[in-house]
């Protein structure tokens, strides 16, 4: 678990978790249990103190009846004319994770059929677990090299492959190489 820079960006998190848990009426133990992740973890999480893996703020928000798309946040403002249709490149919502990993969301909330992000894989950062949910993904490889795992299958991608497969197989994924992977990523129904 990495620590969060203490960036005004990286501390909305935690408390996002904490705020939805208490109006959900729910306890650090309920959610623990729902999500199967420790109450030790995500107390961690709601105090700031570590960022989430993918698939650990992936089970919080499923448990909590949100996508992770509503945790995403910015403190910039989209300017009325572009709301619900564009997003500017100093306006990205975005997600940090464990080790260095962050998602921009590149389509303007609130979605309709699917979401696009871009995603950057610092070297050596891997999803751990495998996870799967409904949809459907598909992805491009910008830059570096990028592992894939979909069920018994593996793949090693290099920059400029594409990639495709049924969120309901389970998946994870990293980066293998010695500079950042940079993902555009497509996901149908929006999940994150």
């Amino acid at each position: 678990m990495g620590s969060p820079s203490g960036t005004a960006e990286t501390h909305f998190l935690g408390s996002r978790i904490r705020g939805l848990r208490k109006r959900r009426g729910m306890t650090l133990a309920t959610l623990a249990e729902l999500s199967s992740l420790t109450a030790g973890y995500i107390s961690q999480l709601e105090r700031n103190l570590a960022y989430p893996s993918i698939p650990a703020l992936f089970n919080i928000a499923r448990s909590l009846g949100v996508t992770i798309q509503w945790f995403f946040a910015s403190e910039t403002t989209t300017a009325p004319e572009d709301s619900g249709y564009v997003v500017r490149k100093n306006s990205r919502l975005s997600v940090h994770y464990e080790d260095g990993i962050i998602d921009e969301l590149l389509t303007p909330q609130p979605n309709r059929q699917l979401e696009i992000l871009h995603s950057r894989f610092p070297p050596g950062t891997y999803s751990q677990q495998s996870y799967s949910h409904e949809g459907e993904e598909a992805g491009y490889l910008l830059s570096g090299t990028f592992e894939l795992w979909v069920g018994e299958r593996h793949f090693q991608l290099k920059e400029g492959d594409s990639f495709s497969f049924s969120s309901q197989e389970p998946h994870r994924y990293g980066n293998p190489g010695e500079v950042d992977a940079l993902v555009l990523w497509v996901i149908t129904p929006p999940t994150f």
